[in-house]
């Protein structure tokens, strides 16, 4: 397994590889090489030609897009276990559609694309495994657009608070965001100023209680009584 650290057991627990027996994934593994990325380091860039994916193992990397007034345009935020670009394997034009960058110092691995496809031309019985747990996340996705187009603000920012809670909690948790504020309001849409008064005004309504990136969630039924 030249290059790599990650197992069996790690891979298999990511949903693309959900779909691959124990041989395939070995096959991945061996296709995985290692890159360490220091804080605001930049993995590839829009355009560029695409042969390899990705998977976050340690730290945080955003993908984004500028703008033709210059102005950045957060996609995603990725944290460790989560995959990108695999899916332009399945495109006709093999190139990265946004750019990638590490938030902070972030160890991803990357896998030959050409090594995947492989294996999925060789058995339709892991490309079904794959449409089905595809189709899955497809659903995810669908909610996170109608969060992003249908509802206001305050809406998708209490969401993503909502989503930071720990399971089973239910009040007077405290939540810590690892990524930078301007990053989270860029991925959610909101204008950082816009993000900054909202704190403000849950606050005001003892919704929440803020100290610089620790959040304390005072009120989780009044926040979900907000949605």
């Amino acid at each position: 397994m030249p290059n790599s650290k990650i197992t069996f057991d790690e891979l298999h627990r990511i949903y693309l590889f959900e779909a691959l027996d124990r041989e395939q994934i070995e096959q991945m593994m061996h296709s995985a090489h290692v890159i360490k990325l220091k804080a605001k380091e930049g993995l590839f860039d829009a355009g560029q030609p695409a042969d390899r994916f990705y998977m976050v193992y340690s730290g945080q990397v955003k993908l984004f897009s500028i703008s033709a007034e210059g102005d950045e345009k957060v996609v995603e935020i990725l944290y460790p276990g989560q995959t990108f670009a695999e899916a332009i394997m399945f495109f006709q034009k093999h190139v990265y559609p946004v750019s990638a960058e590490a938030i902070v110092d972030s160890e991803v691995f990357s896998f030959d694309m050409k090594v995947f496809r492989k294996l999925l031309s060789e058995s339709n019985e892991t490309c079904f495994r794959l449409l089905a747990v595809m189709s899955r996340r497809l659903h995810v996705r669908i909610d996170d657009i109608n969060n992003l187009t249908l509802h206001n603000a305050t809406y998708r920012l209490v969401i993503y608070l909502l989503e930071q809670l720990p399971e089973g909690v239910t009040e007077f948790s405290s939540i810590h965001l690892s990524t930078p504020k301007s990053v989270i309001a860029s991925r959610l849409s909101i204008q950082p100023e816009t993000f900054s008064r909202i704190l403000t005004r849950l606050s005001r309504n003892n919704l929440i209680e803020v100290k610089g990136n620790d959040i304390t969630l005072l009120d989780v039924t009044g926040l979900r009584a907000l949605l």
